[in-house]
């Protein structure tokens, strides 16, 4: 019998009308196993447990949640202290909220049991709950400070989240001020902190160089590959001389654009034209020809799931023999590429589409600082510096390819599709771990003709499995809820705005557009994105809310992304043959739910490291003596002062009540904001300041007006 068959009976039998929670006798009895089957029931049994399909009750029973009124899920805490535990489950997306004092002695990655709170009628804010039972602690290698008390030995983890500091015995020689790897071994009372012991010293906690290496640590990022998954890159590339039936497209002008430092390629673009229509084709490196399923080189794919790209480091998905050498789609060389090709009219109206695995060979390779001097030149001939080396066949290419970006952008926008771009900024250092500054990172319309067409290459996909009734990793987007929306828009009011009705995704659109340039365009964006689903990986085809699209999938970067190259095997399959699949829906399901696991660490690495090198340089600026100004913006009004967010690092910190006027000021909860006779602060002023404290551990910061 297939694992899915007998854990599929289980939940059928513990979810019979009248029956009362089943001991493990009695569900193998009930359903007549025997032998084998009854052996290893518990390990099914706990597998459904762990899920969150069916919960255990103290006596040793099983029974299905919802009966009970219990919920099994995985914990994720937040700064506040408080949590939400997230159904587990593949495909559901179920969460109950648990208060700080509520926790017990869990913590944030644990499997836990949670009694759920009697739900209030007509309360749309979601279910509460307390934590009963741990059913399975998660990993806890925990970076962070050793510290003393001076009777004491403990580590400050470098994660907010973690609210409790950590007891430790012995230290492996490191000193107090070194930052550590501690493993938690055991926390049975809330009322005492847990405990750990250390594993690795990773250096002085003051040394910006420790901080890549911490966060590594912390978020169990792989940094280095097995020999065995080295030496399989070594020998990939004798695949390219066996490349199967191919068109060849090496005659095609197909060019690259890229940022300036990137190296490895792996999207290529070229039009053609036929019979009145366009063919866009978008050409993806084929990464599945060189990474065959169950290889070393998939496995170790699978484990990381992303590539992660760190401020001063990138730990790859594949190893550089692959991403920056074989797979890459570099000039002047002949590669294998996995080619979509779309047909549209001039209306920007994609009429067609076909498939095909193809050679190609890349003409140019294109900056985006190339290609916005080509799309912003004025006639045909003109030359810059930038562009001077480019032949005019690249420049009208370039060109046509603009022309149809805009297209595609102005039909996405028109079904209701929202701009939630935020402005980031790319961290500049100085090669050992410190940040010297800061550069903008503009979504300029050589971006948008990038973005736009992988855009509509992963959509065409994802409606072509779809079409043919295969399933495969659809990018999942879901709408936000409406408890969500409801906080947004009272946050919203709170500021000033007239949002209208955001439950309809044209009004939120309509609105989005309306602030573009308002002060506080950013951190209202901020806020949207705080109130939406994240978009996951799922093995159901629901739709992308965010993108106004019914069928989307990744399948544009499969050097970087495990999902794009499972989407490119089962393109592959079913092109060879009717209906053929290389994965059915239950692996699907478990690929898609690992791989928004390891997305989602991949982004709080990178997230953690960003904010703890912003802390470094604001650290420095106040140790200088040299009171540099800021420009900033109010975000939060309260009675105890004003939180600005600094405009060009993006971070938050307090300016206090004492530090805004040397007069009274008296807060206006309704208004938002703080006055007096002759003074007012509220949402949306600009503030200049300067550093005033820098707590790092703790993750506050502090202003005074400049």
């Amino acid at each position: 019998m297939k694992t899915e068959d007998l854990e599929n009976q289980i939940v059928a039998l513990l979810g019979e009308k009248n029956r009362r929670a089943q001991a493990i006798p009695e569900i193998a009895d009930a359903l007549n196993l025997k032998g084998k089957l009854r052996k290893q029931l518990p390990k099914h049994l706990k597998r459904l447990v762990v899920q969150g399909t069916i919960v255990t009750l103290r006596n040793g029973r099983y029974s299905l949640g919802e009966e009970a009124d219990l919920f099994t899920g995985r914990l994720i805490s937040v700064r506040s202290g408080n949590g939400f535990v997230d159904a587990i489950a593949p495909d559901t997306s179920a969460s109950v909220f648990v208060s700080a004092k509520d926790m017990s002695t869990a913590l944030s990655g644990d499997t836990v049991l949670v009694r759920l709170y009697p739900a209030v009628p007509d309360d749309d804010r979601g279910r509460s709950g307390k934590i009963i039972r741990i059913v399975e602690r998660g990993r806890h290698d925990i970076v962070g400070t050793l510290r003393s008390t001076g009777r004491f030995l403990h580590v400050v983890p470098i994660d907010p989240v973690y609210a409790q500091n950590f007891y430790v015995g012995e230290t492996m020689g490191a000193a107090v001020g070194d930052r550590v790897l501690v493993r938690f071994t055991h926390w049975e009372n809330r009322h005492v902190s847990p405990e750990g012991e250390v594993i690795e010293v990773l250096g002085p906690a003051d040394s910006p160089s420790v901080d890549t290496l911490s966060i590594i640590r912390h978020h169990d990022l792989r940094d280095e590959f097995p020999e065995e998954v080295l030496r399989e890159a070594e020998a990939a590339s004798a695949r390219m001389e066996l490349p199967g039936k191919r068109v060849d497209l090496r005659e095609d002008l197909i060019i690259t654009i890229d940022p300036k430092r990137s190296r490895d390629f792996d999207d290529a673009l070229s039009i053609q034209r036929e019979d009145g229509f366009r063919i866009l084709g978008v050409h993806i490196a084929d990464v599945s020809h060189f990474v065959q399923p169950g290889s070393a080189l998939d496995k170790e794919a699978r484990l990381r799931g992303t590539s992660v790209y760190l401020p001063d480091k990138v730990l790859p998905m594949l190893p550089e023999q692959l991403s920056n050498g074989i797979c890459s789609l570099n000039p002047g060389r002949d590669r294998l590429a996995f080619s979509v090709m779309l047909k549209v009219d001039d209306d920007g109206k994609v009429v067609a589409r076909w498939f095909a695995k193809t050679i190609i060979r890349s003409g140019c390779r294109l900056t985006y600082e190339q290609a916005l001097a080509v799309i912003e030149s004025k006639g045909k001939g003109k030359r810059t510096k930038k562009n001077a080396s480019l032949t005019p066949e690249v420049v009208g290419l370039l060109r046509d390819l603009h022309k149809l970006a805009q297209q595609f952008r102005t039909r996405r926008f028109a079904n209701n599709a929202l701009d939630l771009d935020v402005a980031e900024v790319e961290i500049v250092t100085d090669g050992e771990g410190s940040m010297t500054g800061l550069q903008p990172v503009v979504n300029d319309v050589s971006h948008q003709l990038v973005e736009e067409c992988m855009v509509c290459a992963n959509e065409a996909v994802a409606s072509e499995l779809a079409s043919r009734h295969i399933a495969s990793l659809a990018r999942f987007h879901d709408e936000p809820k409406l408890s969500k929306i409801e906080e947004l828009t009272d946050l919203l009011v709170g500021m000033g705005y007239s949002p209208g009705d955001l439950t309809k995704q044209r009004v939120m659109a309509k609105f989005l557009r309306r602030i573009e340039h308002d002060p506080l365009a950013h951190h209202v964006h901020v806020a949207i994105l705080k109130s939406m689903n994240r978009a996951v990986y799922s093995s159901t085809q629901s739709g992308h809310y965010g993108l106004a699209k019914a069928f989307y999938s990744h399948f544009t970067s499969p050097i970087r992304r495990y999902p794009d190259l499972i989407v490119h095997r089962q393109l592959a399959a079913c092109l060879r043959a009717p209906g053929g699949q290389r994965y059915d829906k239950p692996q699907l399901a478990s690929i898609a739910l690992h791989a928004s696991e390891r997305e989602n660490v991949s982004d709080t690495a990178e997230r953690a490291l960003t904010e703890i090198m912003k802390f470094r340089y604001l650290e420095r600026d106040l140790a200088s003596g040299k009171g540099k100004t800021y420009a900033s913006v109010v975000v939060a009004v309260t009675n105890f002062g004003v939180f600005v967010e600094l405009e060009q690092l993006r971070i938050q910190g307090l300016v206090h009540i004492s530090a805004l006027s040397n007069e009274f000021l008296r807060f206006n909860r309704q208004r938002g904001e703080l006055r007096n006779r002759r003074e007012r602060f509220g949402m949306g002023d600009s503030l200049k300041v300067r550093v005033a404290e820098v707590d790092l551990d703790a993750r506050r910061l502090t202003f005074a007006v400049a």
